[in-house]
């Protein structure tokens, strides 16, 4: 069974960096696709990245990691609205967007443009084991 969550940035506000970046991993490694409301700050996107190397072995073989931001991809913006989205980013954060998180035994590809991320997954095939019953 494939599990969606949805996180909420006021879920991982209050945590350090490093907090945020276990607590994403951790979702992962319970094969979980996390769609987080906002975005990590690139260092801690890069500090994921190399954590979620340390920790491949046979069981968890990694992410697969997403970020889209309607707002960046928009050439479009009016001088207002470019003002407007720079103080909202100094003051919550750069948290616009989303961002998805998902192990790699689940994700198979990303595909991203401007206007929409999405991600193909495909469900491990466990092997059902029968016995058969002897005459």
């Amino acid at each position: 069974m494939l599990t969606l969550q949805i996180v909420p940035y006021s879920e991982i506000d209050g945590l350090s960096s490093l907090g945020r970046i276990r607590k994403l991993l951790n979702m992962a490694k319970e094969n979980k696709v996390v769609l987080l409301h906002g975005r990590l700050r690139k260092e801690e996107e890069a500090e994921l990245i190399k954590v979620t190397m340390e920790e491949i072995n046979k069981e968890f073989r990694g992410i697969e990691l997403a970020v889209m931001n309607p707002m960046e991809n928009s050439g479009a913006l009016t001088g207002f609205e470019k003002v407007k989205s720079t103080v909202v980013n100094a003051l919550l954060g750069d948290r616009q967007g989303l961002t998805l998180v998902g192990p790699a035994n689940i994700v198979k590809k990303v595909k991203k443009d401007p206007k929409k991320l999405q991600f193909m997954i495909e469900e491990s095939k466990k092997k059902v084991i029968r016995k058969r019953k002897r005459k």
